[in-house]
């Protein structure tokens, strides 16, 4: 299995991409298995939900191109785009508090499952960036349109039209990660939601539905589906082709 599921003590619920050899790739067992974490969230005993990376190399490298590289026209990119959009956007609506454990670098669709939760937590010394643009793709799960709510205009689109790799302490000055730790990642992870978890579910859930209500209303998922629908016409491009066969081909090498 390419994930594992655990209830920690605290009372929150550890999700881990269990894909060290791939640098915890997205493929569609990692897909099955957030939609599971996310719907077990749900459970009034679990107070929030924690998604991290096996091991100190990666995070999230984006989704694996070595299983995606078979989907060429934009009718085979879409399914896929979409349904990760659709977990997305229901990570970013979960009534419970969401953090993202940022243990290694975070990569494309790595920093787009970031974007989907409430917090950032990253290790000291880790590297981060939207970088679809090097591949002549945008953003196709919905990380582009969660940024843009997420960060001022400014630098969130500085981030995602550079597509650059930027260390932590960039990203923290920019807003996309909230605290740097350099300790065991998890007991980092638990001194930040020690006062959350500390709180009466109904009060955190309350607050949370601040944010859903302004993001239903906005049109948020429409939006997102547009993202969507856009990043399935770039995929079908000769120059998103030619990106993966090169990618391919180096890994082929290596």
């Amino acid at each position: 299995m390419s994930y594992t599921i655990e209830k920690k003590e605290m009372g929150y619920l550890l999700f881990t991409m269990a894909r060290n050899e791939k640098r915890n790739a997205v493929n569609y067992d990692i897909m099955h298995g957030l939609t599971e974490a996310i719907s077990l969230a749900k459970d009034p005993t679990i107070k929030a939900l924690v998604i991290t990376g096996e091991g100190e190399q990666a995070f999230c490298s984006g989704g694996d191109l070595s299983v995606f590289h078979q989907l060429h026209t934009k009718e085979e990119a879409y399914p896929m785009l979409s349904k990760m959009s659709e977990i997305l956007y229901s990570l970013l609506t979960l009534t419970k508090p969401t953090i993202a454990l940022l243990n290694g670098t975070a990569i494309g669709g790595g920093c787009e499952l970031a974007a989907a939760c409430d917090f950032r937590l990253a290790r000291d010394g880790i590297k981060a960036g939207f970088v679809q643009g090097k591949q002549a793709i945008t953003t196709g799960w919905g990380g582009g349109t969660i940024l843009a709510e997420k960060l001022p205009a400014a630098g969130s689109m500085k981030l995602l039209m550079e597509a650059e790799i930027h260390p932590a302490e960039y990203l923290r000055e920019v807003g996309f990660i909230d605290k740097i730790y350099s300790s065991d990642p998890i007991s980092a992870c638990e001194d930040f939601l020690e006062k959350l978890l500390a709180a009466n579910f109904t009060v955190l859930e309350s607050y949370k539905m601040i944010w859903i209500r302004k993001w239903e209303e906005s049109r948020l998922r429409e939006r997102i589906e547009k993202e969507v629908s856009n990043c399935s016409v770039l995929w079908e491009s000769e120059s998103h082709h030619q990106y993966v066969n090169r990618f391919m081909n180096k890994k082929t090498q290596n």
